[in-house]
């Protein structure tokens, strides 16, 4: 059975699950509290981090990675485009989103407010929490710019790079830091790439103590 060892707010698990989902490979899901770094975790992946894909009888970590090797040997349907300049501006962009969106928004909103409570590791910071909230403000108006010429981040057709971003920002949906009147293209397409079947096991996602708001499985927003 193919298992993916996974954290429901990891957003780098939840790349991998819409990228898993949107090729129909099923996969038994495996909650890992991987900040305990408990020895069977670090066999699996010394660098202790999740996700850890095992697929057949392969054992596969770090999410860019996996998500390469998902396309490459499940091309149907196709989530990198075929051109040089095309491919690279997805790879430029799940950089972008990995990177510099979760080290500005993701660790600082939902490291504060969420896993500081999980771990056990005190209470939020405030300064974090203003700092992730003012660069939500800076992405988002980055991302309007981008949509309002493409009808995908990357352009004409969904990629990774929208998986990328979406699961940064459902992420931060889940616990309400995502202003989505703060643009309308933005809004809209959440809202599409929320509607697709294979985001919906997200939506299914609890983490015990922070129950989502009403509003994140409604699709209609």
């Amino acid at each position: 059975m193919n298992r993916l060892y996974h954290f429901p707010l990891s957003p780098f698990s939840r790349k991998v699950r819409l990228s898993l989902a949107e090729k129909r490979i099923e996969v038994e899901l495996i909650e890992e509290r991987y900040w305990e770094q408990d020895s069977d975790f670090l066999r699996r992946n010394p660098a202790g981090k999740v996700p850890i894909l095992r697929l057949g009888n392969k054992l596969m970590s770090e999410s860019v990675a996996i998500c390469e090797y998902l396309e490459e040997t499940h091309p149907n349907p196709p989530l990198m485009p075929r051109d040089a300049d095309g491919r690279f501006e997805v790879r430029r962009l799940i950089g972008w989103f990995d990177d510099k969106f979760y080290s500005d928004c993701t660790q600082k909103l939902l490291g504060e407010r969420v896993f500081r409570k999980v771990m056990g590791t005190g209470y939020p910071d405030s300064t974090n929490v203003k700092a992730g909230s003012r660069a939500m403000r800076f992405h988002l108006d980055y991302m309007t710019e981008l949509l309002e010429h493409r009808r995908w981040l990357a352009g004409n057709e969904m990629t990774l790079a929208d998986f990328a971003a979406a699961a940064q920002l459902s992420c931060l949906d889940y616990i309400s830091d995502v202003d989505w009147n703060r643009s309308e293209v933005v809004k809209d397409w959440y809202a599409k790439i929320k509607s697709r079947p294979s985001f919906r096991s997200l939506l299914a996602d609890q983490v015990p103590g922070f129950l989502p708001p009403s509003h994140y499985a409604n699709l209609d927003f």
